[in-house]
């Protein structure tokens, strides 16, 4: 192990946000004590028993899927686990990130330390030496229905046995050859070891922390141009006092930080006796994605130390399980791709307001005065369609009917793809709020408006990229520039630490 290599250890209790960014990051290598494996162990022996005795254990000694009324004689169980993982191995499309593959494994670790998977000890040592070794399974992406990513876990568990690809400090290499290079040997698959390495969901639930850390990362930015563009627009701050007091917690947690920022600000007098929805409701409708985003993200935490295995040792005994259909997490992600539209919609009311010249004697457009220009309303064009971009990721997908194994499995999540989809919302959001952004800063110098706090640091960010509009000029390298800036680590970094969310940015681990 490298000396900047540090160790994490893993108990089987919940792996929260902080610790799978460690994990994920490779910098942090996780460990498990001694006494920890005594669970894993007890758990074997009763499948070692079960299958002495002749008796069948579904994906040990008989087959999977369509043919789980298979028998396997004993002769045959170790040439059928071998086969069973290549069986898996069909995944397509772009690779997983190195970082939500370590994180997948350390799930899967995690989960089986809780004593139900029946494994052996050793499936679980060959899963941390590859961690430890720095040997990263080439996932792709595509061969999950979300309910047990078989197809996703099936390239990791062939890795292990040699068969694949596998990242090697950096190089694609066949598996044999990166797990050479790591001074490992493949390892040889024992009953009920090959479907437990294979059959569980750890994948998309990896992929899904990667992607509501994200999220609540994109909605952190927005917050900060969404009070930018209010500022711009002379929109009142009273109903931002009112939620932080009356409303529930996502929507008082967001009322209290808009309430607070703008005390910063030398905030303009009301422009209207009453507001529109889109600045009135900032509080509603910022706080319904933040509430739902902690209920998934709380969902996928607890998913972290259940196991999802099917069957599970319990009580001493073998038990099929229906554990591997994560419902509850799947639909409160889903949940959270609905807030998004709504924060989506909102974004661009706002920028319609800030363009069409109804507020505080804003021109049209924001055409500076005496300039001969068309301005910044065409890009109203763009803003609408990122819009329906992230309307039309809202859809749920979990409902959908499918029948597959022979009737067996007709229950299906399709969690890996939904995450997928909140990955496209999430980079139409940033690119949303930088457009945001650049207009405020526009109707900022119009108005000769003075930023401060979390506002002068968006209006910066956009300047140093983008000057005042003045006259007609190509624009789409400044947006994809911005677009960059607005979803940067750094920017992060610099609101949180500026303008703290606390309970919302340390379950995420948020400017960390």
């Amino acid at each position: 192990m490298h000396a900047s290599v540090r160790t994490i250890v893993l108990t089987g209790n919940p792996l929260d946000f902080a610790a799978l960014a460690k994990i994920g990051s490779g910098l942090y290598v996780p460990m498990v004590a001694e006494q920890s494996f005594a669970r894993v162990d007890a758990a074997h022996a009763v499948i070692a028993d079960r299958l002495a005795m002749g008796l069948p254990v579904y994906g040990a000694n008989t087959g999977v899927g369509s043919m789980k009324d298979r028998l396997w004689t004993v002769d045959d169980l170790v040439e059928f686990n071998a086969a069973l993982v290549k069986a898996h191995h069909f995944g397509t499309g772009e690779l997983f990130s190195a970082a939500i593959v370590r994180k997948a494994i350390a799930i899967r670790i995690n989960t089986a330390l809780g004593g139900h998977t029946g494994c052996s000890v050793e499936l679980i040592k060959a899963f941390l030496d590859l961690l430890e070794r720095g040997v990263v399974p080439a996932v792709h992406r595509h061969g999950s229905i979300g309910c047990a990513d078989i197809g996703l876990m099936g390239q990791v568990a062939s890795v292990l046995t040699g068969t694949g690809e596998a990242f090697f400090r950096g190089e694609l290499l066949p598996a044999s050859e990166a797990l050479s290079r790591a001074g490992l040997e493949p390892f040889i698959m024992q009953p009920r070891d090959a479907l437990a390495s294979l059959s569980v969901n750890a994948t998309a639930f990896a992929a899904a922390a990667d992607v509501l850390r994200e999220a609540a990362s994109a909605v952190r930015v927005a917050m900060a141009t969404g009070l930018m563009s209010s500022l711009s627009l002379g929109a009142s701050a009273d109903p931002w006092r009112v939620a932080a007091t009356l409303s529930t917690r996502g929507e008082a947690l967001v009322g209290s930080w808009l309430y607070g920022q703008s005390n910063v600000v030398d905030w303009p007098l009301p422009t209207a006796i009453h507001d529109p929805l889109s600045l009135r409701m900032t509080a509603q409708v910022f706080g319904a994605v933040v509430d739902t985003l902690l209920v998934a993200a709380e969902r996928l935490v607890d998913a972290t130390y259940l196991s999802d295995d099917n069957p599970v040792v319990l009580g001493g005994q073998v038990h099929s399980s229906g554990a591997s259909l994560p419902l509850t997490t799947t639909l409160y992600i889903e949940t959270a791709q609905i807030a998004f539209s709504h924060v989506a919609r909102n974004m661009l009311n706002r920028c319609i307001l800030l363009s069409n010249g109804v507020r505080r004697n804003l021109p049209i457009n924001l055409v500076a005065p005496g300039e001969v220009a068309s301005g910044l309303g065409p890009l109203m064009k763009l803003v609408v369609e990122l819009y329906m971009r992230v309307q039309s990721m809202a859809v749920p997908l979990s409902a959908q009917s499918i029948v597959v194994a022979g009737g067996l499995e007709e229950e299906a999540t399709f969690l890996p793809l939904i995450v997928e989809r909140m990955e496209t919302q999430v980079r139409d959001l940033r690119q949303m709020a930088a457009i945001e952004a650049l207009l405020s800063a526009q109707a900022i110098d119009l108005l000769g408006d003075k930023p401060q706090g979390v506002t002068q640091v968006a209006y910066d960010r956009v300047r140093t990229l983008s000057t005042i509009y003045l006259k007609d000029r190509p624009l789409s390298k400044e947006i994809e520039a911005l677009h960059r800036e607005f979803a940067s680590e750094d920017l992060l970094h610099t609101l949180v630490e500026m303008a703290p969310m606390p309970e919302f940015d340390d379950f995420f681990a948020l400017g960390r």
